[in-house]
């Protein structure tokens, strides 16, 4: 039991990347305004925590734009999915001895 704490994914530690994840996988694709809502965060906490997630290759960002307005959606990505599965997976692991 000692080692499944090294089998959870050091880029899920965080709450507010934990919580991005868990909104990506529950639907097809999150715009920045909504991700900020449903998480309530400010601009700069959530951006910075979807770039790194972005780096890891776990997040897909769209950017384009709507009238004059840029309107940004994120999407998990298929490696991203599997990740965040594998960690709720070793964390249930974890959970139950």
């Amino acid at each position: 039991m000692k080692h499944l704490i090294h089998t959870l994914n050091k880029a899920f530690d965080h709450r507010v990347r934990l919580g991005v994840m868990a909104v990506l996988m529950a639907n097809d694709g999150v715009s920045f305004t909504d991700l900020k809502e449903a998480l309530d965060l400010t601009d700069g906490n959530l951006a910075s925590h979807v770039a790194a997630l972005e780096k890891a290759g776990y997040v897909e960002v769209s950017k384009q734009f709507v009238g004059k307005k840029p309107n940004t959606t994120y999407t998990a990505s298929k490696e991203g999915k599997q990740a965040f599965q594998d960690h709720l997976t070793a964390l249930e692991k974890l959970l139950r001895g």
